[in-house]
């Protein structure tokens, strides 16, 4: 390939990186091999594709403007109704875990937010931050709309023993997992299921609850891990309880209960995986062409420490963050970090830790730690 076709291809990509990051697609990333864009758009799990070569063949001012109408076309979202009286009856809030993009949401439980979407027949569309004031409205109206469309149901009969399991298979209407956001939802269950209601939300379309004296409650936590690690919509192995306001708050079983080992292992796989979730997500400063510059300062870039999965015995599980001292490093919350061959608990770190913004779960930078 000659040079000026080079530079002209990697111009346009740039104006494209460009308009894409303006209209909020932060994470737009050029590939030069296949001369095209990725992108992900809000509330998408996977990227979208898009193809340069039609782009090449418009020149002037007329690629700018076919650039401009595509980028805008993303940016307005068409699924989403202009007037507030139109969308508020289709608004449905959704329990989920780190959601590329950037939707509105609120967080609610340990590495889970509250998004909204818009149901529509065929589609389902996440409602972007700026949205709310486009219709008129506060962003606590759009989630408190949301939360009173949902159905608010409760089973029928009295369990007069603890229950199995009661299983919610969301047929993609009833939207069973974000009934959790309810409060005193779950608490209502009680005479259902036999006992109080302890409630797992492992993947979208699946809710199970079951009874905190059920014999069957430790062997649940393993299957809904299962669940879980095998879907490609997860939301969370955890276990979930009502408070005595009637939120949905993590289940608790304390050290030297039966549930211990089980309660302590669920939290930090799902730990594990939003911050191996975040680690995947590309990095906006690698999108699009750079200057030799550019990319030498993403060699500087701190490094995203892993997070592990330890096995502490009676003492449950424990998450531990790998920590290279040898380069720049952003540490993960964890239990205990390795340094080396050493391994440190958290607390000796803490007067060393200072937040790194913009991480979401939060990262850390570590300065000033002595020699091991």
């Amino acid at each position: 390939m000659g040079l000026l076709r080079r530079v002209a291809r990697a111009r346009l990509a740039g104006l494209v990186i460009r308009r894409l990051r303006r209209a909020g697609f932060a994470d737009a990333k050029y590939d030069a091999r296949g001369f095209r864009v990725r992108f992900t758009a809000d509330g998408d799990e996977t990227p979208t594709i898009l193809e340069l070569a039609p782009l090449l063949a418009t020149r002037g001012g007329r690629r700018r403007e076919r650039v401009d109408r595509f980028v805008a076309g993303l940016a307005r979202s068409p699924g989403l109704p202009l007037d507030w009286a139109q969308a508020c009856p289709l608004l449905r809030p959704v329990l989920r875990g780190g959601t590329p993009g950037t939707p509105l949401r609120r967080p609610v439980l340990p590495f889970l937010f509250e998004f909204v979407v818009v149901d529509s027949p065929d589609t389902m569309t996440y409602v972007g931050p700026e949205q709310p004031a486009g219709w008129g409205v506060s962003a606590e109206e759009v989630f408190e709309a949301a939360r009173s469309n949902l159905s608010g149901a409760v089973l029928h009969g009295i369990a007069k023993e603890p229950v199995v399991v009661v299983r919610f298979v969301d047929d993609g209407d009833a939207y069973w997992t974000s009934h959790l956001l309810l409060p005193h939802w779950l608490e209502r269950l009680a005479g259902q299921v036999g006992g109080v209601p302890v409630a797992f939300a492992p993947e979208r379309g699946t809710l199970l609850v079951t009874a905190d004296r059920s014999d069957h409650l430790e062997g649940l936590f393993a299957q809904v891990e299962g669940i879980y690690a095998a879907s490609s919509r997860p939301i969370t192995p955890m276990a979930y309880a009502s408070d005595e306001n009637g939120c949905t708050v993590p289940y608790e079983a304390p050290p030297g209960t039966p549930l211990h080992r089980a309660v302590t292992r669920a939290e930090r796989v799902l730990a594990i995986r939003e911050y191996a979730r975040q680690a995947a997500q590309p990095d906006t400063a690698d999108a699009g062409p750079h200057s030799r510059a550019d990319r030498a300062d993403q060699a500087d870039r701190p490094k995203l420490a892993e997070l592990r999965l330890v096995d502490a015995g009676e003492e449950g599980w424990r998450t531990r963050a790998v920590w290279e001292r040898d380069e720049p490093t952003l540490l993960p919350t964890a239990d205990e970090v390795q340094v080396g061959d050493n391994v440190r608990r958290w607390a000796e770190l803490a007067a060393h830790l200072t937040m790194a913004p913009g991480f979401e779960p939060t990262r850390w930078l570590v300065t000033g730690w002595p020699p091991a």
